[in-house]
């Protein structure tokens, strides 16, 4: 441990980037691209700056993670080299080296500029929507359903070259590694939240719209009684409460809301909350006469409600 010790190290605002070179057998075996000035090389990604600048905040107040910073953030000239590197490391196995899945995800994330964009707005969904994240490092490094969502659309961009049987190991790797599975089949919008995310189930022929927000234990499967297209359509700004099942090929409508531990398996109109097994209405314009079933509110103070923005569930 005396070796961590330094009293010569440079004493400039880069002094513990300059800390590592210490250490290059330490991080020789990572399949990263490394660099003196890494702030150099970002150009006008903002989301990226920022997480370099969290970083070395980071590494500011906790010396100790100098190593693991460098080597997952720091190192890299962009988020795609750093999200390749971590989800290479998150998912390699002793027969599956990191190198090797560096590779494969590095050459989707290059063709693929689309994913890259999702995975930032996956990243500000976190830092907006989840109370719980302090910064898009936090997110970046210790969020498995941010993680498991990212590793979902290389194995999706693989299905749909019809690359089936890598698309496949990657999401098994991701179902060991995350207790996250996601058909690659599937499909997913930009802005998605998996908050905890453990035993999130989806189907392959789910889509999950843009702006939504799952919690653990979600499944969006089928009924078992259907082939082909036989999973969930998520809208648009949907909520789906931990432990809730969406089955069949059923619409979850713009900005709808299933309440924690609801079956659904019939449609759900926008701006509607639905809850309970089997799932009822409660709520929207599509179901105003659902209105004096609220908790709490007599018929007088509720005659009046038939927006879904009225409830708080």
């Amino acid at each position: 441990m005396a070796r961590c010790i330094h009293t010569h190290l440079p004493q400039d605002d880069n002094s513990r980037f300059h800390y590592m070179n210490l250490f290059p057998d330490r991080i020789s075996r990572t399949p990263t691209t490394t660099t003196s000035n890494p702030t150099s090389l970002v150009g006008d990604d903002d989301i990226w700056i920022k997480m370099l600048k969290e970083a070395k905040s980071n590494i500011e107040q906790e010396p100790i993670l100098s190593t693991y910073y460098h080597s997952s953030i720091t190192s890299h000239q962009s988020l795609a080299s750093a999200l390749a590197n971590i989800l290479s490391l998150k998912l390699s196995t002793l027969t599956l080296q990191p190198n090797t899945l560096f590779q494969l995800f590095i050459t989707v994330l290059q063709e693929s500029p689309e994913i890259i964009e999702s995975a930032k707005r996956d990243l500000s969904a976190a830092k907006e929507r989840d109370p719980a994240c302090l910064s898009y490092v936090h997110c970046f490094l210790s969020f498995k359903g941010f993680l498991a969502c990212q590793a979902h659309r290389i194995s999706h961009k693989l299905w749909r070259q019809d690359r089936k049987i890598l698309s496949l190991l990657i999401q098994n790797r991701v179902s060991e590694a995350f207790a996250v599975d996601i058909h690659p089949g599937a499909e997913m919008g930009k802005g998605v939240l998996l908050d905890h995310a453990t035993g999130v189930v989806i189907g392959e022929t789910a889509v999950v719209g843009d702006n939504v927000s799952i919690l653990h234990g979600v499944t969006l499967g089928g009924t078992g009684k259907e082939c082909g297209d036989r999973h969930p359509k998520i809208g648009d700004g949907v909520l789906i409460g931990a432990g809730s099942c969406v089955l069949g090929n059923i619409v979850i409508g713009e900005g709808a809301k299933i309440g924690s531990g609801s079956v659904v398996v019939k449609d759900v109109p926008p701006r509607t909350t639905a809850v309970g097994n089997p799932a009822r209405l409660i709520g929207g314009r599509e179901n105003p006469r659902m209105v004096d079933k609220v908790p709490g509110l007599t018929m007088d103070q509720t005659s009046y409600l038939t927006e879904w923005s009225d409830y708080v569930i």
